[in-house]
């Protein structure tokens, strides 16, 4: 871990804060919500043992990477405009990606907007989902979850930082990142997540894990990462040039049984009975791990490097 460089990027208007190890083929490494480059610490340390440049950026609005303040500047197209400018200071013009949880959507739209600047992909956690012609994401999961639908929570600006704000952001990191669930959370405002109870800190997590977590939240706030949740409508709107753009670049999907984005209706047929691959014509392994929730790169350490490195190495 201590041999991790630590280093600041310009690109697309904003200063990006890359973490990163090793020497060879690029691994770049897209983590999810709520977290940071440092989700992806064991990945950096076990690949970049085996040969890889293993890079992972705080993305816009997190860590050490700067967060513009309108929800308008986090679409994904912005993020995959910051991502395409990141490669491009570094000289570097094909990687690996690795996404998970948000990271893996905005690895979905990277390999559709720029599959040329992609060798393969192993993402986790979100299914791709083709664009749906008229309901927009948000509203989508509104209609099916309602509004007390945690992603509905995160729309109205200030409401759900409020909430967050009344809790200690150590024990916020303990319910997000402990939580086993598998049913889709929903949190009514009168209970809010300050409301919940605080499971014990898996064996897979520390303190000082998650102080790291709570100390650059802290610092920074949770509105930038928010704010992809809330340009959610507006990524749908920008993005309607690509509709029916399949995934072109070789694919591996791993996700845990136990995760809540497995959990929602119709994800286990599409990604089981032929709809995953037919949106994913190079989708070649689709692994679902056996007691595993959300947080699977943390959780599963030594199996996800694995994983990685057993796909990758193909190419």
């Amino acid at each position: 871990m201590e041999k991790i460089e630590h280093t600041t990027v310009t690109t697309n208007g904003i200063k990006m804060h890359v973490a990163s190890l090793g020497s060879g083929p690029v691994i770049l490494f897209l983590h999810g919500f709520p977290e940071l480059w440092y989700t992806w610490r064991h990945q950096l340390v076990s690949l970049s043992s085996l040969g890889y440049r293993c890079v992972a950026p705080d993305l816009r609005g997190y860590g050490d990477t700067d967060a513009p303040p309108s929800a308008d500047s986090y679409t994904v197209l912005h993020i995959v405009g910051d991502l395409v400018g990141l490669l491009d200071a570094l000289g570097v013009d094909k990687v690996f990606l690795v996404g998970h949880d948000w990271g893996a959507i905005i690895a979905w739209h990277f390999c559709q907007l720029r599959p040329d600047r992609v060798n393969a992909l192993v993402n986790m956690s979100v299914a791709y989902r083709p664009r749906h012609p008229t309901v927009k994401p948000v509203d989508g999961m509104r209609a099916l979850f309602g509004d007390d639908f945690y992603i509905c929570r995160f729309q109205e600006p200030g409401e759900i930082e409020e909430d967050f704000a009344q809790m200690d952001t150590a024990n916020l990191f303990k319910l997000i990142l402990g939580s086993r669930n598998p049913r889709p959370p929903c949190i009514p405002k009168e209970v809010g997540f300050r409301g919940l109870p605080v499971p014990p800190l898996p064996s897979w997590l520390s303190e000082d894990d998650i102080n790291y977590f709570a100390s650059k939240f802290n610092h920074k706030g949770f509105t930038g990462a928010l704010n992809y949740y809330r340009a959610w409508n507006l990524s749908w709107e920008l993005t309607a040039p690509w509709s029916g753009v399949q995934i072109q670049v070789p694919v591996k999907f791993i996700v845990g049984d136990q995760d809540l984005t497995y959990h929602i209706p119709g994800v286990k047929e599409y990604i089981h009975k032929g709809g995953f691959k037919q949106d994913v014509p190079f989708l070649q392994e689709v692994v679902v791990m056996e007691g595993a929730a959300h947080f699977i790169n943390q959780e599963k350490p030594e199996e996800i490097s694995k994983h990685i490195y057993d796909f990758i190495k193909k190419f």
